[in-house]
C-alpha cells in the first residue's frame, strides 16, 4: 500500500517536471524585469534543491488555472515555500508561458541560493525556506521610469493621483482578485493608463498598504515622468501614456518604449 502511494507521488512529480520543461522549450515571454537572489541563504543540501524543483514544478502546473498559486514541500526544518502570481488581465496561455520561463530562469540565475524572486511583465515568482505566504513584503523593490518628462506636470499629477486612487479602490474589492486597471484622458489625443495588483495571498489591508508604499515612491523616482513601474514582492504598480494591459480597445496595440531607467535599491 505504501509502495503504491510512493509510486503515484513519483509519477505525479515526474508529470509536473515534464510539463515544466516542455513549457520552457515553448516559451517566448517578454524580457524579465529583474531578479533577487539571496546570497545570504545558500543551498546547503541536495534535498533542499530537490524540494525547490518540486515546488517550482507544482507552481508551473497550477498557475494557469487561476493565475495565482502557492506550494510548499519538504520536512518542517527544511521546507521550501513558493508563490507565483500572473497579471490578472493576461491570458491563461501567457500566464503558463511566463510562469514556466520564470521558474527556469530563477533556477539558472539563483542556482546556489535557497531564496529567489523574479519579475516579468506578465508574472512574478518567488521561493524560499522561510514561510512568506500572506505576509506583506516591500523589503526589496525594483523601480523603472521613462526618462522623458510630461509637458504639463501639474495637470498630469492631478490626473495621475485620481487614476491611482480609482485603481487602488478597485483592487481591494474581493471580486477583483487584487487587480485594478483603468485609463483616463489627459487631452483629446493623450490617454493615461494605470494598473495595480497585489499577490493573491494578501488580505485587503496589507494589499492597500503595499499600494500606498509603492505609490509613495513616485515623487522620488518618477515625478513628472511619462511612465513608471514599481515592483515589490507583494504588489505591482504601473502607469503609462500608451496601452499596456488587456483587453485592448479597437485600434489599440500593446507597445513598449526604449527610453527607460531603472534602479534596484
Amino acid at each position: 500500500m505504501q509502495e503504491s502511494i510512493k509510486n503515484r507521488i513519483s509519477m505525479s512529480l515526474l508529470t509536473h517536471l515534464l510539463l515544466f520543461f516542455l513549457l520552457f522549450s515553448l516559451c517566448n515571454c517578454a524580457d524579465r524585469l529583474g531578479e533577487f537572489c539571496n546570497k545570504d541563504n545558500n543551498l546547503t543540501s541536495g534535498q533542499t534543491l530537490a524540494d525547490i524543483d518540486h515546488v517550482l514544478a507544482e507552481l508551473v502546473a497550477k498557475a494557469p488555472f487561476s493565475g495565482f498559486a502557492t506550494a510548499s514541500y519538504g520536512n518542517e526544518k527544511e521546507r521550501v515555500y513558493g508563490l507565483v502570481q500572473c497579471r490578472e488581465d493576461v491570458s491563461k496561455q501567457d500566464c503558463q508561458k511566463c510562469t514556466a520561463d520564470a521558474a527556469n530562469q530563477t533556477r539558472q540565475l539563483c542556482a546556489n541560493q535557497a531564496e529567489a524572486r523574479i519579475w516579468f511583465d506578465f508574472c512574478f515568482l518567488r521561493y524560499g525556506t522561510q514561510n512568506f505566504i500572506g505576509e506583506l513584503d516591500t523589503g526589496f523593490g525594483i523601480f523603472y521610469w521613462n526618462v522623458e518628462n510630461v509637458t504639463d506636470p501639474e495637470a498630469f499629477d492631478m490626473k495621475l493621483g485620481a487614476l491611482m486612487d480609482r485603481v487602488r479602490a478597485q483592487a481591494v474589492v474581493p471580486a477583483n482578485r487584487g487587480l485594478g486597471k483603468e485609463k483616463t484622458n489627459l487631452s483629446p489625443f493623450v490617454i493615461l493608463y494605470g494598473l495595480v495588483q497585489c499577490t493573491g495571498d494578501l488580505p485587503q489591508l496589507s494589499c492597500a498598504q503595499c499600494f500606498a508604499i509603492a505609490i509613495s515612491n513616485f515623487p522620488k523616482f518618477c515625478q513628472y515622468k511619462k511612465g513608471c513601474r514599481v515592483l515589490y514582492s507583494s504588489c505591482y504598480v504601473r502607469y503609462e501614456l500608451y496601452p499596456f494591459f488587456f483587453p485592448l480597445d479597437s485600434g489599440e496595440s500593446v507597445v513598449g518604449v526604449s527610453s527607460w531607467a531603472a534602479v534596484y535599491p
